[in-house]
């Protein structure tokens, strides 16, 4: 496969997923939640009190942007900010019962959209696509610190 096909196709992988995503979060849980806030809310849940900075960098976003969007997600009962118990400077984010809601319900809304992507495939298939996958998260992780992409 030549070069300028596989990125066609990774561009258009992300294009459709990122539709779906998109899609996801307008039509599922009734709330009126962005791509950007249903990444926040998943990072949150995936791990334990994270800290502003830490999911911030997790997503690739700068603090102020980052800042706002906690804010919005804070005044909607869907996070809940805590200053660090040593450290003033330093909030801990988790996701408020309304919050776990949302997220749970975002999460089983995604999980029904890839099954209906993987229904298609057989088994081999799937389990093909689905090492492929952990395979080029891997590497893509490994080549972050490497090289940036072009601007």
């Amino acid at each position: 496969m030549k070069n300028n096909n596989l990125r066609n196709v990774f561009q258009m992988i992300v294009r459709r997923f990122g539709f779906l995503n998109e899609r996801c979060c307008e039509d599922c849980c009734g709330d009126d939640i962005s791509l950007i806030q249903s990444h926040i809310l998943y990072e949150i849940s995936r791990q334990n009190e994270p800290s502003m900075q830490d999911v911030a960098g997790a997503l690739g976003l700068d603090i102020t942007t980052f800042s706002r969007q906690i804010k919005t997600l804070n005044e909607r009962d869907l996070v809940k900010k805590t200053p660090h118990p040593n450290d003033n400077r330093v909030n801990l984010l988790s996701l408020t019962s309304k919050g776990k809601a949302t997220e749970q319900k975002i999460n089983q809304e995604m999980n029904i959209y890839l099954n209906q992507i993987f229904s298609s495939l057989s088994d081999f298939e799937k389990e093909t696509v689905i090492r492929s996958l952990y395979l080029l998260d891997d590497a893509t992780r490994k080549s972050e610190s490497k090289r940036c992409p072009p601007r």
